[in-house]
């Protein structure tokens, strides 16, 4: 039986650009700004980099579908660089192909880099039918914000909740947020806002409105990881270690299945069962923070009751507690999350990991929560009845 890859692989560094709409600069000058703080931070030279994995969902730039605009754009040596694409969890995709490379004992450091460029070529969250690999998802009859204000519907539904409680509850899940990017100056957005700023925001899809959705960025992020044995002789007396990385597709049983209720995210709970196997947690509500995938305020709401940290049909209420307020039990989106920080989507997997490990080593400044011990990303690509979900745990 597999042993998995608890423990096995160490985050010698990462980096990440400012998100937003970086006008003055291209994908390649992102990725270096990424990839020099990561250099920066490890104290190696690029020579001792063995191979690469590179994620963006919409590149057409340079030598379009391979690893070539990285490896220039980086000046890497002459090492074998992958790219990869899984819609919003292409840069965890990474991030794993990175991993099981150390993993694997192929190489002693591997790079992963996520990045897109999305404000110059007018992306707006709607994707053509013709864009991206899975067409029939992207009809024009179909738009996320619709796609998840069906979620939003179903869960009301499903668990009997008012739509006042859970319109204040996502306005809540805004709040936090914007609360959260105001320390954080890497993030897109980072002005406060009130519950009651979002919840009389114009609708884009009922019940979700302007401040339930989150902005289309450029940026990138990237991590360099190794074996734990060399992140100690590299001067890490107690390294970040990788638990587990868990990515789970759709099979088509959520549209085609009359098992399937609407009201949550199947990949998700079978990718958070996968990785709490895999890093060995009973009870995931012992991780001491969580970046999940708030591409709208409800994915937010939903995917913490699929990860298990709240029980079915209360999240919404725990959330309204302040169970994940910044100062809360178990703190979500301490950097301002896709809502705030922003979503280039070949990127997020990764800044999300950015912020884990910021959290985990001290370094996490304004917003540092402390002294965390684990941290558990999420990803979701795609539409809530098809999708790739990836779940990622890190800890010390």
């Amino acid at each position: 039986m597999a042993s998995g890859i608890m423990d096995k692989v160490a985050i010698l560094s990462m980096g990440c650009s400012r998100f937003g709409e970086r006008w003055d600069i291209g994908q390649e000058e992102l990725m270096r700004e990424a990839y020099a703080e990561a250099l920066t931070r490890a104290g190696i030279e690029a020579s001792a980099i063995g191979a690469a994995w590179y994620s963006s969902h919409y590149d057409d730039i340079g030598a379009g579908k391979s690893g070539v605009p990285m490896a220039m754009a980086l000046g890497l040596p002459d090492i074998g660089v992958t790219r990869v694409e899984n819609f919003c969890a292409g840069g965890t995709e990474a991030f794993r192909g990175a991993v099981f490379a150390v993993a694997s004992g192929s190489v002693d450091i591997a790079l992963a880099m996520g990045v897109e460029k999305l404000k110059d070529t007018g992306f707006a969250g709607l994707p053509t039918a013709t864009r991206g690999t899975l067409a029939p998802m992207y009809l024009p009859t179909h738009t996320n914000p619709g796609n998840f204000a069906q979620l939003a519907r179903a869960y009301e539904a499903v668990h009997g909740i008012a739509r006042q409680d859970l319109k204040r509850a996502m306005a809540h899940t805004s709040m936090k947020s914007h609360a959260n990017a105001v320390r954080n100056d890497k993030a897109h957005l980072r002005k406060p806002i009130t519950i009651e700023q979002a919840l009389q925001a114009p609708l884009v899809a009922d019940p979700l409105g302007l401040f339930d959705c989150c902005p289309v960025s450029d940026g990138a992020a990237c991590a360099l990881v190794t074996t734990p044995e060399i992140a100690r002789a590299l001067g890490q007396a107690e390294p970040v270690l990788v638990k587990a990385v868990q990515i789970v597709a759709s099979t088509g049983w959520e549209a085609q299945q009359q098992g399937w209720n609407g009201a949550y995210v199947h990949t998700t709970r079978q990718a958070a069962k996968a990785a709490y196997a895999e890093a060995g947690i009973a009870d995931p509500r012992q991780i001491s923070l969580t970046e999940l995938h708030d591409c709208f305020s409800i994915t937010e709401l939903v995917t913490l009751e699929d990860l298990g940290l709240a029980e079915p049909g209360t999240g919404w209420r725990a959330m309204l507690d302040g169970r994940f307020d910044a100062d809360g039990a178990q703190p979500c989106q301490i950097d301002g999350g896709l809502k705030c920080f922003g979503h280039p989507v070949g990127a997020s997997g990764l800044r999300m990991l950015y912020e884990g490990w910021l959290q985990l080593t001290g370094q996490a400044g304004a917003r540092q929560l402390g002294a965390p011990h684990s941290a558990l990303t999420h990803n979701l690509g795609g539409a809530p009845a098809q999708n790739v979900c990836s779940v990622t745990i890190l800890g010390l």
